[in-house]
């Protein structure tokens, strides 16, 4: 297991370094340049000029790609050109709204999902079976951005319940982690069903049944154990998709997040901080795919003992 996941680790690096060309290469053909968007357009072509020097943006890009790599394998993501600030205090100031916005979300959907995606399964084709799979049907349809919105207006403009903006106490996250979580919901609940309908249907489980032991029992050790693996596979997926793709859900609840960062730093061509905050983004959705290949180890057996005979 441990050769295993040193490889693992050790795949990171190339996955690191292409990121990191990606991005620098996506900056790269943006318009404009770092001075202009800093000084202004009532600084002097000269003024602007110094700037981009000094920012080193005129050197060519393999020049500075390799610059930054170089840096980076030395812990030093760059300092922010718009605020001088290091990267990564700009990325750690912003990262807990993100992962607290994050793991609320992906707990609401675990839950809620695997819950009754279980007893759509074992209630098939009942009247909660289909009310079930409508439900995450439409969840699934309904962008999130506009789910967003459609609370907004209910709980915070004509209830007053919650408010609508803001990254603040429990009640500030109350509808961000409801919008996030819709969307995770919904595959979370389609999956587990899909999973444990064909789980139920084997032939261990009705030698179980015939045995008398008790249905519960029947399902929750037995049935849903088996029924984990896909499960397991789409919550680590979603889980690293929604660390990086809550951009929108912060956006609509002006959350100050590593999303709101990015966008930020993108309009002003902040070349550092977008990457800087990629490059982080990336690693931890990579370690949370090796973590899920892990829990499969202890989930399921015949794979541990495939681990240990490498």
């Amino acid at each position: 297991m441990s050769k295993y996941i040193l490889k693992r680790l050790l795949t990171l690096i190339p996955t690191l370094l292409a990121v990191i060309f990606i991005v620098y290469f996506i900056m790269d053909l943006t318009p404009g340049d770092p001075g202009t968007l800093i000084l202004g357009e009532q600084a002097t072509k000269e003024e602007i000029a110094a700037k981009n020097e000094e920012l080193g943006y005129n050197d060519p890009f393999l020049v500075r790609y390799v610059s930054y790599v170089g840096d980076l394998l030395h812990g030093d993501l760059g300092e922010s050109w718009q605020s001088g600030r290091s990267v990564m205090g700009e990325i750690l100031s912003r990262l807990p709204v993100t992962v607290t916005l994050a793991v609320g979300a992906i707990l609401i959907g675990t839950v809620v999902g695997i819950l009754v995606g279980i007893l759509s399964a074992v209630k098939q084709y009942s009247f909660l079976d289909f009310s079930a799979t409508a439900i995450a049907m439409a969840l699934a349809s309904f962008p999130g951005f506009w789910i967003g919105m459609m609370l907004i207006l209910l709980f915070s403009l004509y209830l007053g319940w919650l408010p609508s903006f803001g990254g603040g106490d429990f009640k500030h996250y109350i509808l961000p982690w409801i919008t996030t979580a819709c969307p995770f919901m919904a595959s979370q609940l389609r999956m587990t069903r899909t999973s444990m309908l064909e789980v139920i249907r084997a032939d261990y489980i009705r030698t179980a049944r015939a045995k008398g032991q008790k249905e519960s029992k029947i399902i929750l050790r037995h049935a849903l154990r088996n029924a984990l693996l896909p499960v397991v596979t789409i919550l680590g997926i979603n889980f690293g998709a929604l660390l990086g793709g809550t951009v929108t859900i912060e956006t609509v609840f002006t959350l100050p997040g590593v999303g709101t960062l990015i966008i930020e730093a993108i309009r002003s061509k902040d070349v550092p901080v977008v990457t800087g905050a990629t490059v982080m983004l990336a690693s931890f959705v990579a370690i949370l795919m090796l973590i899920v290949d892990v829990l499969y180890a202890y989930i399921d057996p015949r794979i541990k003992s495939r681990y240990t005979r490498k």
